[in-house]
């Protein structure tokens, strides 16, 4: 550990650094936090039991959320813990700046996710209306038509990076006929939202790429409406101003590309290291959605959530909690909560009590889109390529993790070229 910035040695009022030991809190981004993240977790509740401090980019405090229990309670009960940013300490006070990379993630917009209330139902109806009527117009026909284009591109070659020529593009493109984008705009749009999540001073140029992009979205759609997306917002009984409708925008698109991305490559590396799993799934014996379930508990597409802000003082975990304290929630580390299950080797089979797509009032509502993309992706991909297998040993897989989520760096198989 680093020394914290000067004036920081005695934390600021109600801050985590109180509870963080002799070298403070843990950072969970930097070299470290990349390369371990579950070794992170482990020791954090070792340490400090269901709540830690810890330290997020820019050195900014905020209480990890570990156990199960405790992050349910905090889903569950936005009159104690509200997405709310604007009641932060820290940023009300000036510790965290606007311009910081943080803000990306944990910003306040005039979007559903950042209310509670009846100002969140509003804005939530608006976006579940529109994604239930495109769950309905042929999620699965359009992923398959882009993922035969992916995998069009690497059939002949025998081989192939099932992250970097597959995964990571294929929910963006698909998003991109969702929204009435061209498609054109899916690679470059799907590297600027992995950098949003990613976080870096990149993240806020980025960020202005993808709001350019879809504002200039929202005026076409207004000329030329469409079945899509883009046009229902417009067009909700919710009355959503012109700010409401771009932030939702970028919401649904950053939130469902980079999860569904996300989750594919571990569906993938889930398929692709177990020879019983890959056979059943072949031979039917074994559905993709099952296999989805089981990464959904065992590697969530984030492994951590932003954020929620405390509304008084209060106990979680029998850690004290200062009103204005910033929490994120532990998915990843929620879902092995030794509490729970003591013996993580032990089937999930038909348990949907995962913390994969959060809880409560916020429960990710894009989840049956997300899913319908994964098992169509992963469907077409063992019908196209006979006798798909990986390359490599299962033990030179690498994952890079960022405080938010970790994510596969590669996945390389071979097949018979056709």
């Amino acid at each position: 550990m680093t020394d914290h910035p000067a004036g920081d040695a005695d934390g600021i009022r109600g801050c985590p650094v109180m509870h963080g030991g002799a070298d403070g809190p843990t950072r969970l981004y930097g070299p470290d936090a990349a390369i371990d993240p579950q070794g992170i977790y482990e020791r954090l509740r070792k340490e400090h039991g269901a709540v830690a401090p810890v330290l997020l980019e820019g050195d900014v405090r905020a209480w990890l959320v570990l156990g199960y229990r405790e992050s349910r309670r905090v889903l569950d009960n936005p009159l104690q813990f509200s997405r709310d940013s604007r009641i932060w300490r820290d940023w009300k006070e000036g510790d965290v700046e606007d311009i910081s990379p943080l803000m990306q993630m944990l910003g306040w917009r005039p979007d559903c996710v950042s209310q509670d209330g009846e100002p969140h139902r509003r804005l939530r109806r608006a976006v579940t209306d529109n994604l239930d009527t495109l769950a309905g117009r042929g999620i699965r026909r359009h992923a398959t038509h882009f993922a035969n284009k992916q995998i069009d591109a690497f059939a002949g070659k025998g081989s192939a990076d099932l992250v970097g020529e597959y995964a990571e593009y294929l929910p963006m493109l698909v998003l991109t006929r969702l929204f009435g984008l061209p498609a054109a705009e899916g690679r470059s749009l799907a590297v600027s939202c992995a950098q949003v999540i990613k976080g870096g001073q990149d993240a806020l140029a980025h960020n202005d790429r993808i709001m350019q992009i879809l504002g200039e979205l929202a005026e076409r759609k207004r000329l030329e409406p469409g079945p899509d997306f883009t046009t229902g917002l417009l067009g909700h009984d919710a009355g959503l101003d012109e700010g409401e409708i771009l932030s939702h925008l970028r919401l649904v698109l950053i939130t469902a590309h980079t999860t569904t991305s996300n989750l594919l490559a571990r569906v993938l590396e889930a398929v692709f290291t177990d020879s019983a799993r890959l056979s059943e799934l072949v031979s039917g014996q074994r559905g993709v959605s099952e296999v989805v379930k089981e990464v959904m508990w065992s590697t969530p597409p984030l492994a951590v959530l932003p954020g929620r802000f405390a509304t008084a003082d209060l106990e979680l975990g029998g850690t004290q909690i200062k009103e204005g304290d910033l929490l994120v929630l532990g998915l990843a580390a929620g879902n092995l909560d030794p509490d729970i299950r003591p013996d993580s080797g032990v089937s999930v089979h038909g348990n949907q009590s995962h913390l994969a797509f959060s809880a409560g009032p916020h429960e990710c509502p894009a989840q049956n889109i997300g899913q319908a993309i994964i098992e169509t992706a992963v469907d077409t991909l063992l019908h196209r390529l006979p006798g798909l297998r990986l390359s490599v040993p299962a033990r030179e897989l690498t994952s890079t993790a960022s405080t938010w989520e970790a994510r596969l760096d590669t996945l390389p198989v071979e097949f018979t070229a056709v």
